[in-house]
């Protein structure tokens, strides 16, 4: 008999990698992956949210740059170890953000994020005086706070010379651009798109726009595509690295397109939900798109697929709340790390026991304000319904019904904007919970499919940069590539309580605004952070 193949590890594979360098809110996060769409590697450098204030939101920028070149350096050390080359570098923003820059890109102040509330009431001033639906529908961004279109308009309001005579303005990506490859300011298309001051059908900075929020377009970067490749490295980024100056780098797109991509939801009908601290739903189109309602936006992932969703403030950090607010201790220290992962889990498992619909209570989850479907300033979270025998699992449990129903106004808003859909991809740390999956098919009464990573976003990053390479023709196919698991069906009875209790949560959403606007009003509390 012949011998059989020696037994022992499996040797890895070397291959050719892109980097999809992410750079979010909280954290910068680099992902290795090659053209079977698998992710070999992460690498996360942290950096704290400061709020220094009532409504206030801020990153440092220079530590955001920072971070960028050690999440960069560490992830290509590491794909040097296992024999990978490094073919390219693909960038990945979080949108909405807007920082003072000179005339070469470095900042001249911290970066002013989504979160920040400060701007609320210039938005509440540009929807009462009739110019919001048409700034949305040239634009695709609704008109809100967390938009840098209205972040300066309220700028301007405090200091209209500091406004105009600042050598330009940016966000996150210019930021990383400037850092990693120096030069001219540019930013990609998806992130402009996403600034309120970008008219997407004509494909340059909007007139209107530019004059509300006091600024030129020579003060914005050039706009180029999403699948743009910039010549190499700086001199100093290249050495700290390890990589080839002339490493190419893909300008790529803003954060929220790219979870599309990563989680394979790029064809018609195919949705994606992000669930993470904050929860997204999002469905590609081959045109602009605005909805009647105002009620999604519409962001650019490449000049032929645009995404249109919703945002929601509030995801998984309400049962973070809970487990701080329910579950420690007065004068307890509270958990932290792994220590609150294992407090929300236990919370969650509690939850899991009570059925749908919580005994008749019902939870406006707007923790941190609110975004989609409502777009209004100043909402805050309410419980609805509350009596005696209610407990802490029907507190928590309640509290992730609220928030997947908003998931489900969103998909309802897709309805009547004639895009169907009629499958969910689902990433984001909440979607370890099987009460949140349940629950999200249940609500939105869709299958749905876990992402097997759930790094999508840089996995998107390095899918789209792949394909600006050359090496990845066309990115439908990653709806096959990304792996995914089976699909979770709704409860039909589940399914059924979530229909009827949804008009309850729009009605009392409506009721309820007044209050809870003059409540916010009263309250100078800093907000915790994001």
């Amino acid at each position: 008999m012949a011998p059989g193949p020696a037994q022992g590890p499996e040797r890895e594979v070397r291959v050719d990698v892109v980097v999809g360098l992410d750079s979010g809110t909280t954290a910068t996060k680099a992902v290795t992956a090659g053209v079977d769409a698998r992710v070999r590697d992460l690498v996360s450098i942290g950096y704290p949210l400061r709020v220094p204030g009532p409504g206030r939101a801020e990153l440092d920028a220079g530590r955001l740059q920072q971070a960028a070149v050690e999440a960069l350096t560490a992830v290509a050390a590491r794909a040097r170890e296992r024999g990978d080359r490094v073919v390219g570098i693909s960038l990945s923003a979080a949108m909405h953000g807007l920082v003072p820059m000179d005339a070469d890109g470095e900042p001249l102040g911290p970066v002013v994020t989504w979160a920040d509330a400060r701007a609320a009431g210039w938005a509440q001033a540009l929807v009462a005086d009739g110019r919001a639906p048409a700034l949305h529908a040239r634009t695709g961004t609704p008109v809100h706070a967390m938009s840098p279109l209205v972040k300066l308009s309220w700028e301007r309001a405090q200091d209209a010379d500091r406004v105009a005579g600042t050598p330009r303005w940016g966000g996150v990506k210019e930021l990383v651009l400037a850092a990693l490859c120096g030069g001219a300011q540019v930013v990609d298309r998806s992130c402009a798109s996403a600034t309120g001051l970008y008219d997407v059908r004509a494909g340059r900075w909007d007139e209107e726009a530019l004059a509300i929020a006091g600024v030129r377009a020579g003060q914005l970067g050039e706009v180029l595509p999403t699948t743009a490749v910039l010549p190499g490295l700086r001199a100093d980024v290249a050495a700290a690295t390890g990589l080839p100056a002339d490493t190419p780098v893909v300008v790529g797109a803003a954060d929220g397109v790219l979870a599309n991509l990563g989680v394979g939801a790029v064809r018609p009908e195919v949705a994606a939900v992000s669930l993470g601290t904050s929860g997204a739903m999002r469905v590609v189109v081959p045109t602009p798109t605005v909805d009647p309602g105002r009620r999604l936006f519409c962001y650019a992932l490449t000049d032929d697929a645009w995404v249109v969703g919703g945002s929601v403030n509030n995801g998984g950090s309400v049962v973070r709340w809970a487990s701080h607010a329910l579950a420690v201790e007065p004068g307890s220290p509270e958990p932290h790390g792994e220590a609150a992962d294992e407090l929300d889990a236990r919370l969650l498992e509690e939850a899991a026991q009570v059925p749908a619909g919580s005994a008749g209570l019902l939870c406006l989850p707007y923790l941190l304000g609110e975004r989609a479907p409502w777009w209004r300033s100043g909402l805050r979270g309410a419980y609805i319904g509350l009596r005696r025998e209610h407990r802490r699992p029907h507190l928590v449990r309640a509290a992730v019904e609220g928030v997947c129903q908003q998931l489900a106004l969103v998909r309802d808003a897709f309805a009547a904007t004639d895009l169907p859909v009629r499958e969910v991809r689902a990433t984001g740390g909440a979607v370890a919970s099987s009460l949140w999956v349940r629950t999200l098919a249940a609500a939105l009464d869709l299958p749905v499919r876990v992402a097997d990573s759930p790094e999508g976003t840089g996995l998107g990053a390095c899918l789209l940069g792949l394909h600006a390479l050359g090496a990845l023709p066309d990115l439908d196919a990653a709806t096959e590539l990304v792996a995914v698991h089976d699909p979770v069906e709704p409860d039909p009875a589940d399914a059924a309580v979530y229909r009827g209790l949804r008009p309850l949560v729009e009605r009392s959403t409506d009721a309820l605004t007044d209050v809870l606007t003059v409540l916010d009003a009263l309250d100078d509390t800093p907000p915790a952070p994001v």
